[in-house]
């Protein structure tokens, strides 16, 4: 019971947005975030898998609830983010102008530098007591992978078995995540979605590309927090969520559904590995997927829906559209007197009964 309520406590303390009048009228194992600017993080891939690099902003089409959306900056891979204004040309078309807005790379930096300036990155590490067999091959793959983003973006390191850790804070010194994944020990149950959701409340404030990379060796049995809240938390604060779970819990047709539905929902990918080389593969994909999205925001149009609003992205032009895009699916947003644009209301966490 104790355990219960602080955890009922901790999230239902919001995290941004609303205003104190607004806080007090809502639920209070509500979620509430703000925002003015929705950003999407897309992969485009062909049917072999393989990235397709070089599009431009006008090759995108966005709607929301099929309302056209204009684009207000755009970012390939880890290039710096550019903002795009729409200028009249002589013949009375519209043309997108494309101007720096900052975070530039330095052209002298190594390529993999270059591929992530800017992506944050958390880990969240299974050491519940169905990691005791390959606890030492799931910190080494997770040493590598770290090691892979050396001088590249900033990494936390989270473990979560019954109850989450912080191991290591948001940081861009690898040697202290490092550090952290050594002196990791496996605990007992696993409750991955309370630690999740909590990962996932660290993450949202951050602005530019996120992601919560997932290593799962089992079901859980021990949380308190359903996942579609967790992956609707995810989807509209833009947090991709990758998941590399074992065979293990594959071996779970329930887990293996939730794995792979949260994921794609967030734009973001399961793996099943058989092996610890698989594995260390899956942790490889995972950096490649992140050096090669393009990263799209935009203002909201008006819209008077107050609910869950979807989101499309198509490849315009008949040589474009042959290829893949993999994006979130949407968010939940609400329109408050305050201010003349849109925000996000996360779903309710609903906690069920101890």
């Amino acid at each position: 019971m104790k355990r219960y309520f602080l955890l009922f406590c901790l999230l239902a303390i919001p995290f941004s947005g609303g205003g104190a009048g607004a806080a007090a009228q809502d639920d209070a194992s509500r979620i509430r975030i703000s925002v003015v600017l929705v950003q999407l993080n897309v992969a485009v891939t062909d049917n072999k898998g393989n990235y397709i690099t070089g599009l431009k902003p006008e090759d995108f089409v966005i709607t929301e609830d099929k309302i056209p959306e204009k684009p207000a900056t755009f970012e390939e891979g880890g290039g710096p983010t550019r903002r795009l204004m729409d200028v009249g040309s002589s013949d009375g078309k519209t043309l997108t102008q494309v101007a720096d807005s900052g975070g530039s790379v330095d052209p002298d930096s190594p390529e993999g530098s270059r591929k992530f300036a800017g992506a944050n990155v958390f880990i969240l590490f299974d050491t519940s007591n169905y990691m005791y067999r390959g606890f030492v091959f799931a910190q080494d793959a997770i040493a590598d992978f770290i090691r892979s983003l050396e001088g590249v973006s900033k990494v936390a390191l989270y473990s979560y078995s019954r109850d989450l850790s912080k191991v290591t804070a948001l940081t861009p010194d690898r040697s202290q995540v490092l550090r952290g994944v050594r002196n990791t020990v496996a605990g007992d149950d696993a409750a991955l979605y309370n630690g999740l959701l909590m990962t996932v409340k660290d993450a949202a404030p951050l602005t530019g590309r996120k992601a919560i990379v997932v290593f799962s060796n089992g079901p859980d049995n021990a949380s308190l927090v359903p996942p579609e809240d967790v992956a609707e938390l995810a989807q509209s604060t833009g947090t991709i969520i990758y998941m590399i779970s074992t065979q293990q819990a594959e071996s779970e047709p329930v887990s293996t559904a939730v794995f792979e539905r949260m994921s794609k929902a967030t734009g973001g990918k399961a793996y099943f590995s058989k092996g610890w080389q698989d594995e260390k593969q899956a942790f490889a994909s995972i950096r490649a997927d992140l050096a090669n999205l393009y990263t799209i925001s935009y203002y909201p149009a008006q819209n008077p829906n107050h609910g869950w609003r979807s989101i499309s992205v198509k490849l315009v032009g008949k040589n474009l559209q042959k290829y893949h895009i993999r994006t979130r699916a949407g968010y939940r947003a609400l329109q408050t007197a305050q201010a003349n644009q849109s925000v996000l209301e996360e779903a309710a966490v609903k906690q069920s009964q101890p």
